[in-house]
């Protein structure tokens, strides 16, 4: 079930996003994490091309969800101290993203779901090359 929620300001209805679930993909969000941060040890049930583009989304889109990240941070103000951006040199995107929202199971969840909810998730570009 997913909840249809009505926003007291804006009348909307907007939809909760589950922790399982990553917006406009198929697979649920553990096997995207698992597929991403373990490529070595993969054994989600699909096929190469398609963990090959789950690995080319991430690293197209990571340095946009960081940012994404860090401006809702500042917008609502999480805690007292700024987040200072990292250095990009030697850090993987997952590394990056490591830094925010933590590396343990269920990253992929925790950086998903603000991003969603506060409108900033992107449609993937596959959906508009068809036709």
């Amino acid at each position: 079930m997913i909840r249809r929620l009505r926003c007291t300001d804006c009348q909307k209805i907007h939809h909760e996003l589950p922790d399982f679930l990553v917006p406009y993909k198929r697979y649920q969000a553990e096997c995207l994490e698992k597929a991403l941060s373990e490529p070595e040890t993969c054994d989600v049930a699909a096929d190469d091309a398609t963990i090959y583009r789950w690995r080319n989304w991430c690293c197209d889109l990571g340095a946009y969800w960081i940012s994404c990240l860090h401006a809702i941070h500042l917008r609502f103000q999480l805690d007292k101290t700024p987040v200072n951006p990292m250095p990009t040199d030697s850090l993987t995107v997952l590394e990056r993203l490591g830094q925010i929202v933590g590396s343990e199971a269920g990253w992929l969840s925790r950086m998903a779901r603000p991003i969603a909810n506060v409108n900033l998730w992107v449609q993937t570009r596959s959906a508009f090359l068809s036709g």
